[in-house]
C-alpha cells in the first residue's frame, strides 16, 4: 500500500474533533433517554395522501360506512391515520369525544381544512378559535335568545313553513329535498337581511347561493371549471351583495329612516358590534351557510325516516291532532310557544332524526398539547378527528342504533319501545347525544333547528300524507345529501 492511502491522526486533529464526538454523543443519549409515544394502532396510508379517500368514500348515512367498520374491527374505537394531509387520531370512542369536547381551546382547539376558510372566509365562526370565536358567538347567542325565539321567530318559522307547504300540489312528485331547502334559505335570508321570499333580488341570491354549495362541498380544486372556482366566485358575488345591504342600512341608521321590518341580525349587528365590515361579511355568511344547509337536511330526513315508520306517524298525528283541536276551542291559529313544549313526541322525533341520520358526520380538531387518554398518546399538533357518527350507531350505547325508534328518547331518554323506567343504555344516550356538538363550541343555532324540525313537521303531518315517489336514501359524501333529491308524493288530508 502507497503512502498516499494512509491516514495519520496528529494530537492537535484529534482535539479539534472532540466537540463533534460530543455533540453525537448528547444526540444518542436524548433519543436513548426520549420516552416512546404509545400511539393508538393504525395505518398511516399513502405518502401525503394516507387514507383520506377511503375516510372520504360515500356510503348510507344511517351507518358509519365501511371503512370505518373495517377500522373499528381492526385496531378498536380509537386508531391512528393520516388523513387530509396530515397525521390523525380517529376516535369513535364516546368518552374521548366527550373529552375532547369539553376540553376546547385548553388540550385541543378546531382545525379545518384551509380549503374551508378559503370558501367561508377566514372570520367565519366554523373555522374561528379563541376569543374571536366566542365574540362571534356571544353575537349569534344574543339575536338567537330564548325571548327572541318565543316572540319573533317562532311566528316567522311557521309563516315560512305554510308558505312552502301551500304551493304543493296534490298527486305530483317532487324534490323534498329542494323543497326544504327553500323552506330554510327564504327563512334566513329573511331572519339576516329582511328579504322577503320571491322577490327577484331574493331568487338571484338564492341561484348564487346554490353554487355557493356545490363547492363547499366539492374537492377543493381551484382550477378553471371546477365547482370550488365557481363556488369563490359566487362567494365574491354574495359578498357584494351582502355589504350592498350594509351600506344601505348604515345610511338609514344614520338618517333615523329604520324600518320595523328591519329587526335582523344585519341590524343588530351594526347597532350592537364593533366588527369591521370584513368581519360582519363572513359571520352572515357563515349563518347564512349553517342556518339553511344542515337544518334542511334534517327536515329532509324526517321526511324520509318518517314513512318507514307507521306507528310513529300515527302517535305524530294524535299530538298535532290535540295541538289542533284545542286551538280552535280556544279560537286561536297561530302556534304558540307553549303548543311548541307540547310537542313531547316531535322533540323525541327530532332527536332520533338527528341520531340516526347524523347531519354533522364528523368534527375537526388538533391537539394542542401532548394528551394521553386510556394509556394512548396524542402528539402536539396532531389532527383529531371525532366520529360523532359513530357514537350515535354504536350498539353498545343504543339498541338497535339502525332502528328510527323515537321512543328511546322518552322517560329522560329511554331506549324502550314507549315506556318504563330509564335504563343504564338511557342514561347513556343522552350523555352521549352530540348532534350539535358540545362544549364551548355548542352549536349557537340548535334551538332555532330544533323549532324549525318541530312546526314543520307539524304543519306536514295535519295537512298532508306522504310517500315516497321512487327509491331514495340518503347518503354520506361526507356531508349528508340524498342523489335523488328524494322525490315524495302528497295526498291533502285534515286532523281538525
Amino acid at each position: 500500500m502507497s503512502d498516499s492511502h494512509l491516514t495519520f491522526y496528529s494530537p492537535s486533529s484529534i482535539l479539534a474533533l472532540l466537540p463533534l464526538f460530543f455533540i453525537f454523543f448528547i444526540l444518542i443519549k436524548r433519543k436513548q433517554t426520549k420516552p416512546r409515544l404509545n400511539l393508538p394502532p393504525g395505518n398511516m396510508g399513502w405518502p401525503f395522501l394516507g387514507e383520506t379517500i377511503g375516510y372520504l368514500k360515500p356510503y348510507s348515512a344511517t351507518t358509519i360506512g365501511e371503512f370505518m367498520e373495517k377500522h373499528i374491527a381492526r385496531y378498536g374505537t380509537i386508531y391512528k391515520s393520516k388523513l387530509f394531509g396530515e397525521p390523525a387520531i380517529v376516535s369513535a370512542d364516546a368518552g374521548l369525544n366527550r373529552f375532547i369536547l369539553q376540553n376546547e381551546g385548553k388540550l385541543f382547539e378546531c382545525s379545518y381544512p384551509r380549503s374551508i376558510g378559503g370558501i367561508l372566509g377566514k372570520w367565519s365562526m366554523l373555522v374561528l378559535v379563541g376569543d374571536m370565536h366566542r365574540d362571534m358567538r356571544v353575537i349569534s347567542l344574543n339575536f338567537l335568545s330564548h325571548a327572541r325565539l318565543r316572540t319573533h321567530l317562532l311566528k316567522e318559522v311557521e309563516k315560512h313553513t305554510l308558505l312552502v307547504l301551500n304551493s304543493w300540489n296534490q298527486n305530483c312528485t317532487f324534490s323534498a329535498q329542494d323543497e326544504a331547502k327553500k323552506f330554510t334559505f327564504n327563512l334566513m335570508a329573511k331572519h339576516i337581511m329582511s328579504m322577503d321570499p320571491g322577490e327577484i333580488e331574493t331568487e338571484q341570491l338564492k341561484k348564487e347561493y346554490v353554487t355557493f354549495m356545490k363547492g363547499v362541498v366539492s374537492a377543493p380544486l381551484n382550477l378553471p371549471g371546477t365547482a370550488y372556482r365557481k363556488a369563490l366566485k359566487s362567494r365574491s358575488t354574495i359578498l357584494k351583495f351582502i355589504e350592498g345591504k350594509m351600506e344601505e342600512r348604515v345610511k338609514r341608521i344614520q338618517e333615523g329612516n329604520e324600518s320595523l321590518e328591519e329587526d335582523d341580525l344585519l341590524n343588530w349587528v351594526l347597532k350592537h358590534s364593533n366588527l369591521s365590515t370584513e368581519q360582519i361579511l363572513d359571520l352572515i355568511l357563515s349563518l347564512l351557510f349553517a342556518g339553511h344547509e344542515t337544518s334542511s337536511v334534517a327536515i329532509a330526513l324526517a321526511i324520509y325516516f318518517l314513512p318507514g315508520c307507521p306507528q310513529a306517524m300515527q302517535q305524530l298525528r294524535e299530538e298535532h291532532g290535540e295541538i289542533v283541536r284545542a286551538k280552535k276551542q280556544a279560537g286561536e291559529v297561530e302556534l304558540t310557544w307553549d303548543d311548541y313544549k307540547r310537542m313531547e313526541f316531535t322533540h323525541c322525533v327530532v332527536n332520533e332524526t338527528l341520531r340516526l341520520g347524523n347531519v354533522v358526520r364528523f368534527l375537526h380538531r388538533k391537539a394542542l398539547k401532548d394528551v394521553n387518554y386510556k394509556g394512548y398518546d396524542i402528539p402536539c399538533g396532531w389532527k383529531v378527528l371525532p366520529v360523532i357518527a359513530a357514537v350515535h350507531l354504536d350498539p353498545s350505547l343504543f339498541d338497535q342504533p339502525q332502528h328510527f325508534n323515537p321512543w328511546r328518547w322518552q322517560n329522560h331518554g329511554g331506549s324502550g319501545g314507549g315506556g318504563g323506567c330509564p335504563s343504564n343504555k338511557s342514561t347513556a344516550a343522552n350523555n352521549n347525544f352530540l348532534a350539535f356538538g358540545g362544549g364551548s363550541r355548542l352549536c349557537a343555532g340548535s334551538e332555532l333547528a330544533k323549532l324549525e324540525m318541530a312546526v314543520f313537521i307539524h304543519h306536514l303531518i295535519i295537512n298532508y300524507h306522504w310517500e315516497l315517489a321512487e327509491t331514495d336514501e340518503a347518503f354520506a359524501y361526507p356531508f349528508v345529501d340524498f342523489p335523488k333529491g328524494l322525490p315524495i308524493r302528497v295526498q291533502a288530508q285534515s286532523l281538525i
